[in-house]
């Protein structure tokens, strides 16, 4: 599966907003979850779009970014949401 952008936006500003002239969007074909540091479980996203920034990532599930690192077998784990605006999310990296 290949992951979408939200309407209105293309890597062009994403990459501009972030200052990161690499950043791109990964495929969905992974597996990428929440950490849950009260319960010590992890809680599956589905995600729509991921964005990677090297070895941080913007998850969109749900109408949320989530923020994350993507680890070396390809999947994500994220520890927080950034909200639902991704130019706030970006800002946040």
């Amino acid at each position: 599966m290949i992951s979408n952008l939200p309407a209105g936006w293309t890597m062009e500003r994403v990459r501009t907003l972030s200052g990161d002239p690499e950043a791109t969007l990964l495929s969905l074909d992974r597996w990428v979850a929440v950490e849950d540091l009260e319960q010590g479980d992890y809680t599956v996203l589905r995600p729509r779009s991921i964005l990677v920034f090297h070895e941080l990532c913007l998850v969109e599930h749900d109408g949320e970014w989530f923020m994350g690192q993507l680890d070396d077998d390809g999947s994500v784990i994220c520890w927080s949401s950034y909200g639902s605006d991704l130019a706030e999310a970006i800002r946040g990296l």
